[in-house]
């Protein structure tokens, strides 16, 4: 399974979603987490109401299960959620591999529904038509 983590610094969760200036993404399972790549993103990001800002970065994470966020505003978590991409926001700065760890085990016993939901996001949906 893809996360995603909003990041300033590359090693924690410690940035908005539309401030970003980079986006770490991991695969994590039951054995392990491993990096996959870092998307960058440059420019203006404060806040200032340019939803346009946003389309890289849900580019970035389309294929990602949860993104890890400082924050995340109404508009953003709606499109973010609309891309069945679960927010998790987390109170304070928090390091990347700690949370991969917390995520692991998580995963190795028995996940939380919501978890178990973003787990099934890359499968095909189950589709049993019997005959009338």
């Amino acid at each position: 399974m893809k996360i995603a983590f909003a990041t300033q610094d590359r090693q924690r969760v410690d940035a908005h979603f539309g401030w970003a200036k980079h986006i770490a993404v991991y695969d994590v399972s039951t054995d392990g987490y491993s990096y996959l790549e870092t998307f960058d993103f440059g420019g203006k990001l404060d806040e200032d109401g340019d939803e346009d800002k946003l389309a890289p970065k849900l580019e970035a994470i389309k294929d990602v299960a949860i993104v890890y966020v400082a924050a995340i505003g109404g508009s953003a978590a709606a499109r973010v959620v609309a891309n069945k991409i679960h927010p998790v926001k987390v109170s304070q700065p928090e390091a990347i591999e700690e949370i991969l760890a917390k995520l692991r085990d998580v995963l190795k016993g028995t996940p939380p529904p919501w978890l178990r939901k973003a787990l099934m996001k890359d499968q095909p949906q189950a589709t049993n038509f019997e005959d009338e």
